[in-house]
């Protein structure tokens, strides 16, 4: 019988393939044979769940890597299966059992891990798309726009998997994946006793720097025991000198910013203690202003020594880092200004002549031809949030909502007590009715709940129509029927995430639904807080 791994499971020690293009983790020199006997063919069902619809290749592991679908979803998934399953596949589905309990628009999603001793399998997100490293094969180094914004995406992934103690251990241009939709995901986490938090910082430099010029700094010493082909190994090697330092990306390449120069080579220099992942997470996304590269390049070098009497920048202060960007972002603005205003007033009679600045904009190439990215993922603010009971006879559950936007996943509102899940029998749910103001592009829903077991969908709808009685809540959930994103039930996480949303579709009034109530710890009827919602967006 097929078996999940189990819950207790804290650290990561081995990574599996989470994308369908089979790149990723180098194979292990000490790595078992892999055993294919009774190999799955298209169409067969795995775990009565996961259907197996074309097998696309093997990773560098030797791991099969399926297109499925999840037949209960609906949704694509990526299958990765190894033979044989038990002791040989167990580092295999820990490590997915603990990357499942990380949920970031920029982390490839982990749906279950599976093992069948004969055989044993991960099912992941599917991701249409590709990686960093074919993308800048394919289409040579980004603009700093760009790379900013890859950048950013991968530094906030790695905030999330650091926030729980835990280290990534393998990102490269390999693992970095762009999908067609613009969304940028880590993929494929891995670590070893020799990885660290400052390893995965020190790569998010390797990746801005393999961005900004289509080689790796630290090609001439691979890790995980690369061979020729695979991951970091097949990367083209840094621009050196005679003493094997590597040469700066303005150095390589012209048109790069000098604070984005700065701050690459910061992150690589092993003199220099890099920031913790959040903070450098928050400069990098403060940084991504792509409509401004055009004037940052024209101002030159900004650079700054953190120890002057003014206070340092975050960066600084994390780091000790010699370039203070909290300074140089503040001069950069002013700059923009100036520049504006004195294109405004038209300059000379020499500067009218000139011929316009192309700007880069959604629709045409930007820098070397490549796209601009689209507008960066962030916590977006909800601007109202209300209860919605619209089949109860007394208001009396209405209390503490706030407490679900608080920040704090301590503190929440709940239900009442009931005799059943389905509410007693007394209504057909209840939810959160969420405002955020003005539409947005909702890339992904996170609500945090108290205990396991509950059932939820998420609905959106155009109305703002809101009273405090029965009836007004009627309304409004009858207004409500386009359901969007995934629906859980019987949820075995406390955490749920909707995502898949439309990107051209944006929403400003979302309803969290509740059909089914989880039974309380220790029996005694069945209660459901919501401690926390968070929606990220543009």
């Amino acid at each position: 019988m097929p078996s999940s791994t189990g819950p207790s499971i804290d650290t990561i020690t081995e990574g599996g393939r989470v994308t369908q293009v089979g790149e990723g983790q180098e194979a292990e020199e000490t790595s078992p044979p892999v055993v294919t006997f009774g190999a799955p063919t298209a169409g067969e069902v795995l775990a009565e769940r996961y259907e197996l619809v074309e097998h696309i290749n093997n990773d560098s592991a030797g791991r099969l890597v399926w297109r499925g679908v999840d037949v209960v979803l609906r949704r694509p998934v990526a299958v990765v299966l190894r033979y044989p399953g038990g002791d040989s596949a167990t580092e295999m589905l820990q490590a997915a059992v603990a990357a499942s309990r990380v949920i970031h628009p920029n982390l490839v999603g982990v749906y279950d891990a599976i093992d069948e001793d004969d055989r044993a399998y991960v099912v992941r997100e599917w991701v249409d798309g590709q990686s960093l490293r074919e993308l800048v094969a394919a289409d040579g180094p980004l603009d700093p726009a760009r790379a900013t914004a890859i950048g950013s995406a991968v530094a906030s992934a790695l905030a999330a998997v650091h926030a729980t103690g835990m280290v990534h251990g393998n990102v490269h241009p390999g693992t970095v994946m762009i999908s067609d939709d613009a969304r940028v995901v880590l993929a494929d986490a891995r670590t070893d006793g020799a990885d660290s938090q400052e390893n995965d910082l020190r790569a998010v430099g390797g990746v801005l720097y393999f961005a900004l010029t289509g080689h790796w700094p630290h090609g001439e010493a691979p890790l995980h025991g690369a061979t020729a082909g695979h991951g970091r190994a097949a990367l083209p090697d840094a621009v050196r000198d005679a003493g094997g330092a590597i040469a700066a990306p303005r150095q390589v390449r012209a048109g790069v910013p000098a604070y984005l120069d700065d701050l690459t080579m910061d992150l690589l220099d092993p003199e220099i203690a890099p920031p913790s992942s959040d903070v450098l997470s928050a400069e990098l996304n403060r940084l991504d202003i792509p409509a401004d590269e055009h004037f940052l390049e024209q101002a030159g070098p900004l650079r700054f020594t953190a120890d002057t009497e003014d206070e340092p920048s975050p960066l600084a202060a994390a780091g000790g880092r010699k370039v203070a960007l909290g300074i140089a972002g503040l001069l950069a603005v002013a700059l923009v200004g100036l520049l504006i205003g004195i294109s405004a007033l038209g300059g000379d009679d020499k500067d009218k002549t000139k011929e316009p600045v192309a700007q880069p904009t959604s629709t045409a190439p930007a820098g070397n031809g490549t796209s601009a990215p689209a507008a960066p993922v962030r916590k977006l603010t909800i601007q109202d949030i209300r209860i919605i009971d619209p089949d109860s006879r007394k208001r009396d559950e209405l209390n503490d909502v706030e407490k679900v936007i608080d920040g704090d996943p301590n503190k929440g509102w709940e239900t009442d007590t009931y005799n059943s899940a389905d509410f007693s029998h007394y209504k057909k749910g209840m939810g959160v009715w969420i405002d955020l103001g003005a539409p947005h592009t909702v890339k992904a829903i996170q609500a945090t709940l108290s205990s396991t077991g509950a059932s939820a969908e998420l609905r959106a709808g155009k109305s703002d129509q809101f009273q405090s009685t029965s009836k007004g809540d009627k309304d409004l959930v009858a207004a409500y029927t386009q359901r969007i994103g995934q629906p859980f039930e019987e949820h075995d996480g406390t955490t749920m995430v909707f995502d898949g949303f439309n990107p051209e579709e944006k929403y400003q009034y979302l309803l969290f639904w509740i059909t089914e109530l989880p039974e309380k710890d220790g029996g005694g009827g069945w209660k459901l807080g919501v401690q926390e919602i968070t929606v990220q967006g543009s």
